[in-house]
């Protein structure tokens, strides 16, 4: 029997669709993209604080399919963002014999996981982990609810150590835990014959940046959970060093006041939001990536994926969800403890010693890189349904 994978996930991504690509070309199965947002050629992203449409094709190559949503208040922020009417009925009549989920925590998500538990096998993506719990009754509530959640799948793809834990903790066994690691496009950002960083240099110019200096580079949301505010308390205590340089790439609620803060600094640079297309050269501007997130909710932190695949050392908080698993202190980065200016600020000097130390962490960095792929992600899929 054809094997017909059902995938539910809210909105085409660019960390998902090449995936969904590799999937759809495999021979051992079928697959269906429902999203269950809505069609929607551009959103209003919060984080950013404007209207965003990847420039990087994310419908091609795989057979998908808008639900409606039928929200009074359509999104992803609460749980009855996503509602759809027709989810099931469409499902079923694709003739669905297995269902895998991205995540549960809207209407229709939850709906679908209750209704096709032990009608299909139902497998379930998700990236949480236990670095933000604090002990409480809030706590153990929310425990109790997970693990009713959790009831309703049959698998879970765990995509590093802390999500395993988060899962473990939440009532799943071994046997139900499938690493599918978290992974972004690493083709995309090589740079085999050097354009990126010859464009990179070219752009340091522009922005008055010597050739003798290093750049600490922050590249996302100006948000309190992102926490760019710690970086650009380093950049301040660091004003003395005329050898570095912090840039802050994107947009947020925070914007006004980091600009703010920074007016008199003359080691502060900041660019707006840069499109998918460009992040292969943006990521080279910087000699060091800082994601100094603070919680919650940063549950990994693909643009560590980024910039390692961009062979740059990486400075990040022990809030980050990657961390436990793509950093490896004193080899390509270190690991600081989450809100520590003096933590972040000695892991910083330990990186910035000297330019070959930073050369060769950003090698290790390339090379660890390269396992966390989106083909362990389509091996590990197709190999758990080639079991049905």
């Amino acid at each position: 029997m054809e094997t017909k994978l059902a995938i539910l996930t809210t909105h085409p991504i660019q960390y998902y669709a090449p995936v969904f690509r590799m999937l759809a070309a495999s021979p051992a199965v079928n697959i269906k993209i429902f999203y269950t947002r809505g069609a929607q050629e551009e959103s209003f992203d919060k984080g950013f604080g404007r209207q965003v449409k990847w420039d990087i094709p994310l419908l091609e190559g795989y057979d998908y399919l808008f639900l409606k949503n039928s929200s009074k208040d359509p999104g992803t922020h609460h749980f009855r963002g996503i509602v759809n009417p027709y989810l099931i009925n469409e499902v079923t009549a694709w003739g669905a014999n297995a269902l895998l989920v991205f995540g549960w925590s809207n209407r229709s998500h939850l709906k679908a996981l209750r209704y096709f538990k032990g009608k299909i096998p139902v497998y379930f993506r998700g990236d949480s982990h236990l670095l933000d719990e604090h002990r409480g009754i809030k706590q153990s509530l929310r425990r109790a609810l997970l693990k009713w959640v959790y009831r309703h799948i049959d698998y879970a793809f765990y995509v590093g150590t802390e999500s395993k834990k988060y899962f473990l903790k939440h009532g799943l066994n071994e046997e139900q835990m499938i690493f599918a690691p978290h992974a972004i496009d690493n083709s995309r950002f090589a740079d085999l014959e050097n354009k990126y960083e010859k464009e990179a240099r070219q752009w340091r110019q522009k922005l008055e940046i010597k050739a003798d200096q290093k750049v600490i580079l922050f590249c996302g949301k100006f948000e309190n959970k992102k926490n760019p505010l710690l970086l650009l308390q380093v950049a301040k205590q660091m004003q003395h060093r005329a050898d570095l340089i912090f840039l802050f790439v994107g947009n947020g609620h925070l914007e006004e006041q980091m600009k703010a803060a920074a007016q008199d600094m003359k080691n502060i640079r900041f660019l707006d939001f840069q499109n998918q297309s460009c992040m292969p050269v943006v990521y080279r501007l910087g000699d060091v990536f800082a994601l100094p997130s603070q919680g919650p909710g940063e549950t990994w932190g693909l643009a560590v994926n980024e910039a390692m695949a961009c062979s740059r050392p990486v400075l990040v908080s022990n809030k980050v969800g990657c961390a436990s698993d793509l950093v490896k202190p004193g080899k390509n980065g270190y690991i600081f403890e989450s809100n520590s200016l003096t933590d972040i600020t000695n892991k910083l000097k330990l990186i910035i010693e000297n330019k070959d130390s930073m050369s060769e962490m950003g090698g290790k960095s390339l090379l660890l890189i390269q396992d966390w792929s989106f083909k362990r992600i389509v091996e590990a899929i197709n190999k758990q349904l080639s079991n049905l």
